[in-house]
């Protein structure tokens, strides 16, 4: 059917425009087409200016690079605005908010609420500077422990307190986790968060003055309202490394501290410091890259190693079982023990063979826990857990039987017995918990920001079970007549100091912390 037809005059002035029409036309598709352009640069996360896609890969460097992400905080202008001041009154405040949410009307709520948080706005030399002499100093890689371990890693490897503070200062329309918020009134708070970095102080600060940081922090945590309220014991206190904070401990024992594991030795906590029905463990960060469905499928046929280990060969307290198993299995076939090296020789060095390995060895260290087990985890290699004093986290949220083997350490040394379990594991066993493996790894990836189900968000839903045992012995430290408990006769007085302090709340002073 023919087009419809134009009036002549029409097609006159359509034809005399033409020229100049068509070169518009042709100008507003190039600016169009070099906007575009430009906008896809700009998104692309591998682009040198460009910005990283919340929703990268769990393996992605921009996400969980300590050092990238700790670059990109700094940069950034300062993300909290100034805090309500604390209520006159903090206690009746806080019970007009509980009252209004339990009687103001509508149904409980069918889902929890989130968990909210008050981030305290302490000092920039607890926090921002500290996190400036990490970045400024991690290239001065000759400070080592006194057994050969560079500084650097193991503050990176216990940096839990960084990846949980930046997420919960970034902008709420930056953030992935709707189970916690931050709220701006104390009087809203569930929890209290005490940002300060014990771990980074501990290594990269002279010994007194790392003491008379620790103190400081002390004296201005303990002089806020909230934490004289309750005596700390809604409070959280990131001390990750088992020697941070440990000159003023026993005044904070009442907090909740995000803790690597427990240790019933005495050796690192004293009695009554450290209990689950209080404190949360948390995973080491990975010192390996993370071995995808793409790694663990291009690695499956692989890996001839039955058993692998490279690591610290010999360890103090309960990590001397390592030199037991070292003797019993260094001769074994199809088994690999090894030194561990520092630096990237020795990353790439424990990456390759747990990647070529079915079983990863884990035995105790210097505490119960190792960081080897999150990078066996984080490789597709099966964990043989050799350790029985372990605490594991968020194990009231994991099961740890789908992607581990738990061996104690009678069975491990006895000859023979360890390489003959592990031979007679059928392979659908093995495939299985393989796949498991590969499900699992997400709950031990920090990133920012940070990841529904991701080790941010599994600590914050540990933290909200505890909600109401918390509630219940502030309260409780509220009502009792505290004269009364210094007249009680009891059986077991380190078990009523732990769950019922009561009586007495130290009186801070500075000579006591010294």
């Amino acid at each position: 059917m023919a087009g419809k037809q134009l009036p002549s005059s029409s097609l006159a002035r359509a034809r005399a425009a033409s020229p100049r029409g068509l070169l518009a036309a042709a100008a507003l598709l190039l600016l169009l087409l070099l906007l575009a352009a430009s906008y896809s640069l700009l998104l692309s996360p591998s682009s040198p200016g460009g910005l990283a896609s919340p929703s990268s890969g769990p393996g992605s460097a921009a996400d969980t690079a300590f050092l990238a992400s700790l670059d990109r905080f700094l940069a950034s202008p300062r993300r909290s605005a100034p805090p309500a001041a604390a209520p006159g009154d903090l206690d009746a405040a806080i019970r007009a908010e509980e009252e209004e949410r339990l009687y103001g009307g509508g149904a409980w709520p069918a889902a929890p609420a989130p968990l909210r948080v008050y981030v305290y706005e302490m000092p920039s030399r607890f926090t921002y500077d500290l996190l400036r002499l990490f970045r400024d100093s991690y290239r001065e890689t000759s400070n080592l422990t006194s057994n050969g371990s560079p500084v650097h890693r193991l503050v990176e490897q216990h940096s839990i307190d960084y990846w949980l503070w930046a997420d919960l200062i970034a902008p709420e329309s930056q953030r992935l986790l709707k189970n916690v918020i931050r709220v701006r009134r104390q009087e809203e708070a569930d929890i209290f968060y005490i940002p300060f970095f014990t771990t980074i102080s501990y290594f990269l600060l002279e010994k007194q003055e790392c003491k008379a940081l620790y103190r400081e922090a002390l004296k201005w945590v303990t002089d806020q309202p909230a934490w004289q309220r309750s005596e700390g014991r809604d409070h959280v206190i990131p001390v990750h490394h088992p020697w941070s904070f440990k000159s003023v401990r026993r005044f904070v024992k009442k907090a909740i501290w995000l803790l690597p594991d427990m240790d019933s030795t005495g050796n690192w906590y004293k009695p009554g410091q450290v209990y689950l029905e209080k404190d949360v463990i948390l995973p080491y960060v990975p010192n390996v890259d993370l071995c995808d469905s793409k790694c663990v499928s291009e690695t499956q046929s692989r890996r001839s190693t039955l058993l692998f280990f490279r690591g610290r060969l010999r360890r103090n307290a309960g990590g001397k079982i390592r030199s037991k198993l070292v003797t019993e299995l260094k001769d074994a076939e199809g088994i690999i023990i090894e030194e561990g090296t520092a630096g990237a020789d020795g990353k790439a060095a424990a990456q390759n063979g747990m990647r070529k390995s079915l079983f990863c060895l884990n035995p105790a260290g210097d505490t119960p826990s190792s960081a080897r087990l999150f990078d066996a985890i984080v490789s597709g290699c099966i964990p043989v857990i050799v350790s029985d004093e372990l605490e594991l986290p968020f194990e009231g949220i994991l099961d740890y039987r789908k992607i581990a083997l738990f061996v104690s350490s009678n069975d491990a040394v006895q000859p023979g017995w360890l390489v003959k379990y592990l031979r007679s594991i059928d392979a659908k066993r093995i495939r299985q918990m393989q796949s498991n493996l590969l499900k699992y790894s997400r709950h031990f990836l920090y990133s920012s920001p940070a990841r529904p189900l991701g080790p941010e968000d599994l600590t914050w839903r540990m933290i909200a079970g505890k909600l109401v045992n918390i509630k219940l012995h502030i309260r409780r430290s509220q009502r009792v007549v505290r004269e009364s408990r210094s007249i009680c006769s009891v059986p077991n007085p380190v078990m009523i100091e732990t769950l019922y302090s009561d009586c007495m709340t130290p009186n801070v002073k500075e000579q006591d912390v010294l």
